[in-house]
């Protein structure tokens, strides 16, 4: 490939990113904030593995942002929540061999291990249900907690004292000890709990997960335990003193202390064994009790779990394989267009009703008009669809052999189906756009919706319904609208509570819930603005390097801002122009100062390890690392609390040296930084290698 067929292959790919980017999180914030989702399981992994794919193609495009960095939703306002002592990840996936024997040489190149060492690894069935976190003090179930965000979680203590077999007492155990598993609800206990509901004309569950979230996350503990839940753990957070040295024998010693532990957990030390564990529990899969998705492979060696660390979602040490998703044939009736809250127009298709593994399903996301043509899809087309969860399907392929003869070609619009705007593409764009801006009715409440949704500032009691008809009322147009809602309504001759489907109680907390939210974290604030590109993981890293909303906005309108933010690791180009053009609108300015005038911004605090010497420093890290991989060595150097920079400045603390040290070593030098050496560095941070 030559010069130029280089570049327009990169430059290609960096719009796929985008595109797929912005479209998962469009999705993330369907299923995760509105409980609405539009596409499958099956068709959200396909996004993402198109995108890890195009990621590690081009590693230099890859960014901190990710949307395959997300961790579940934020937690209900109906429970307490609960700070998780260490995040509770999510897992990256695999869907076929060529997939985990890349996990392994991943593991074997991150560890420098040799190409033909084995890595003994545990397997295990991955449960379709509800995870969970349960922490014991002096043998004494304290607290237990839903996965959340990932951070933070609902309190649902009393809720698992309810499930049957689960321990609030131990002995022998150790002082401290924080275990994680998942709650499920067996398949006869599923069929049971719908008759009962059918016989009472009460709605049914539409699968066994639906149950056993909807159970668990009751707040009458009473409702739990009649519900007949079920649990495994398969995991840990905290143990004061070690029960083991691998992942299988810690697993066998909290079954030991009387958790429920999956019996069909073994370990295995090749590919092979790997393939010959999925494929048989593929086939035992309709006969199992339980609901599973695929297969969990963890690196059993603890020792080698806490070198490999985790990316932003998951940890490196493990993956889940998943089952193939199960396929139906229907037709498509018609392509609608919907308009996201960037103008991003995304067209789907409304399909005659079908069965696919007892959901009926209506609609189908197609992307954009690129992947249209790619399937050559049209109106009328007889197509296979498929999905893994009970949300829409994904398109597989057309039966062409079907089409009809009035079969109708897809035609891109040129307008807004919204508010008639011109819809555009750009060269280096696969998505079209509505150029209405904050003028198009569809993109200023998609904004609504994303500033109020839970990983935003989580205003309960705001759903889309709720948005759409205050927006179009006129009773909030404008996030800042949100904040001078209930002095209004206090004057209106319509008051809120006597509305339709409202009344005093949510009234009153819809309101409560609005003052909750004017308290609100940097991270959180940053994200909930709608910026392109500034996914969670954005915001975060923005939020770490600044700390304070002063400080963020001061930098952002300074002359040096695009060359601060590019010295931030994982910030690249796209998310500085992004960022600019927010700041050079003087509408997002003006929004921004009203919004702190209603906001208490609370500063970024980064998680630190405790007595960690470099707990707040900026280290750059340059040249050939002998004794450990330079992944590793950011990974580690942010697990103590540090920030890991991509270029040397004034404000970085550390550069760390290795073997043919380039121009960074020239720059902290000519800068004054203090430089060390790799040796240095490991005995800086207590690690025995150096």
């Amino acid at each position: 490939m030559n010069a130029a067929s280089d570049l327009f292959a990169r430059e290609n790919a960096a719009q796929e990113i985008a595109a797929l980017s912005d479209s998962i999180r469009a999705h993330d914030m369907r299923y995760y904030q509105h409980n609405a989702p539009t596409i499958s399981d099956a068709e959200y992994d396909a996004l993402r593995a198109r995108l890890e794919l195009l990621e590690k193609e081009y590693p230099e495009l890859v960014k901190v942002d990710s949307p395959t960095q997300r961790v579940g939703a934020a937690p209900s306002e109906a429970f307490s929540k609960v700070r998780h002592s260490k995040p509770m990840l999510s897992l990256a996936n695999a869907f076929a061999r060529e997939d985990v024997a890349e996990f392994l040489a991943r593991i074997r190149r991150f560890l420098e291990l040799e190409e033909s060492a084995d890595i003994t690894l545990v397997c295990e069935p991955k449960i379709d249900g509800l995870s969970f976190s349960a922490r014991y003090e002096k043998g004494l179930l304290k607290q237990a907690a839903t996965r959340g965000d990932g951070e933070v979680g609902e309190d649902i203590t009393a809720n698992m004292r309810a499930i049957e077999g689960f321990p609030t007492q131990l002995s022998d155990a150790p002082e401290v000890l924080e275990v994680r598993g998942e709650v499920y609800m067996c398949k006869h206990d599923f069929a049971a709990l719908n008759a009962t509901r059918a016989e009472a004309g009460d709605p049914l569950f539409a699968n066994p997960r639906n149950a056993a979230a909807g159970s668990l996350r009751q707040l009458d503990p009473s409702v739990t335990a009649r519900r007949k839940l079920s649990y495994f753990v398969y995991a840990w957070a905290e143990l004061s003193a070690p029960l083991a040295a691998t992942q299988y024998e810690t697993v066998v010693a909290l079954g030991g202390l009387g958790f429920h532990v999956n019996p069909r957990m073994q370990r295995v030390s090749t590919l092979d064994a790997l393939m010959h564990y999925y494929e048989q529990l593929g086939e035992q899969r309709a006969g199992l009790g339980y609901d599973i998705d695929g297969v969990v492979y963890k690196v059993d060696r603890l020792d080698w779990q806490v070198r490999l660390g985790q990316v932003a979602r998951a940890p490196r040490w493990a993956i889940a394989h998943k089952f193939p998703a199960e396929q139906a044939i229907t037709v498509i009736e018609a392509i609608d267009i919907q308009v996201g809250r960037t103008g991003a127009l995304t067209p789907v298709a409304r399909l005659l009703p079908v069965n696919v593994g007892g959901v009926m399903v209506s609609n189908a996301t197609l992307h954009n008009e690129d992947e249209i043509a790619r399937k050559d899809i049209q109106i009328g087309d007889t197509v296979v669809i498929q999905r893994a969860g009970d949300v829409i399907p994904q398109v597989v392929e057309v039966r062409l052999a079907q089409r009809p003869a009035d079969a109708m070609p897809y035609m891109a619009p040129v307008h807004c189906p919204v508010c008639g705007a011109h819809a555009v593409r750009e060269a280096d764009e696969v998505v079209r756009r509505c150029t209405g801006g904050l003028t198009c009715e569809a993109q200023a409440v998609e904004r609504l919706k994303h500033f109020v949704s839970r990983d935003a500032l989580d205003i309960d009691g705001l759903g889309d319904k709720v948005i759409e008809a205050f927006y179009r009322e006129g009773m909030v147009t404008s996030p800042v609208d949100l904040f001078t809602l209930e002095s209004r309504d206090s004057q209106s001759l319509t008051r809120i509570k006597n509305r339709d489907g409202w009344g005093e109680k949510s009234a009153t907390n819809l309101f409560a819930s609005i003052e909750k939210a004017r308290n609100v974290g940097l991270a959180r604030f940053i994200y909930a603005l709608g910026i392109r590109h500034i996914g969670e993981g954005t915001a975060k890293l923005l939020a770490k390097q600044f700390t304070t909303v002063e400080a963020w906005q001061a930098a952002m309108q300074a002359d040096t801002m695009r060359e601060e933010l590019l010295q931030i690791d994982g910030i690249g180009a796209k998310v500085a122009d992004a960022l600019a053009e927010f700041f050079s609108e003087p509408h997002n300015t003006q929004l921004l100062a009203q919004l702190l005038g209603y906001l208490n911004i609370e500063p970024y605090a980064p998680p630190t390890a405790s007595n960690s010497p470099v707990a707040g420093k900026t280290v750059v890290f340059t040249g050939t690392l002998e004794k450990i991989g330079r992944k590793e060595a950011k990974t580690q150097a942010e697990s103590l609390g540090a920030k890991v920079a991509s270029a040397v400045s004034k404000k970085t603390d550390y550069v760390i040296a290795g073997s043919d040290a380039g121009s960074k070593l020239k720059a902290a030098t000519e800068l004054g930084v203090t430089v060390i050496s790799e040796q240095e560095w490991l005995a800086l941070i207590g690690d025995t290698r150096g």
